[in-house]
């Protein structure tokens, strides 16, 4: 399974972007989608989306966090990285900080950012990441640049 995540399009969707994502499974957003139109490109593809609010974001068609397991993970999807997490959480994947992020805290938790789609922003160049799974359940996070 190959998810595609990425945050902060801010009205923007790359015009290279969907071709990227072709062979995604799923494709998370991590907020700041800004106008919901801005999807458009990505539901063409055909697969589950699953999107969070950003702080950008007035619509409250979605959720603030969604909590999804996958390969016998849970993922915390949120857009501003929380101060405390669930319990048995593999991963919090965030957005907010326009930087990418890979990063493990004491308990073992992952906090990985896919970084700014839109633009580049305080010296990361646009960028998104895949979180694949192999068979047995283990995964794996690979950022990707524009």
């Amino acid at each position: 399974m190959r998810i595609a995540v990425i945050s902060d399009t801010h009205d923007q969707v790359p015009a290279s972007l969907p071709g990227r994502l072709r062979g995604a499974d799923e494709l998370w957003h991590l907020g700041d989608v800004s106008i919901a139109s801005t999807l458009a490109p990505l539901e063409a593809l055909g697969v589950p989306l699953h999107v969070v609010r950003g702080n950008c974001d007035c619509s409250t068609q979605w959720p603030e966090t969604l909590l999804l397991e996958r390969g016998g993970s849970r993922f915390l999807l949120v857009h501003i990285p929380p101060m405390r997490v669930p319990k048995d959480i593999a991963a919090v994947l965030h957005g907010h900080t326009h930087v990418p992020r890979d990063e493990s805290d004491p308990r073992g938790v992952r906090w990985l950012n896919p970084g700014c789609i839109a633009h580049a922003h305080r010296g990361a160049p646009p960028s998104f990441a895949w979180l694949e799974f192999a068979d047995g359940g283990a995964w794996t996070w690979r950022l990707e640049l524009l």
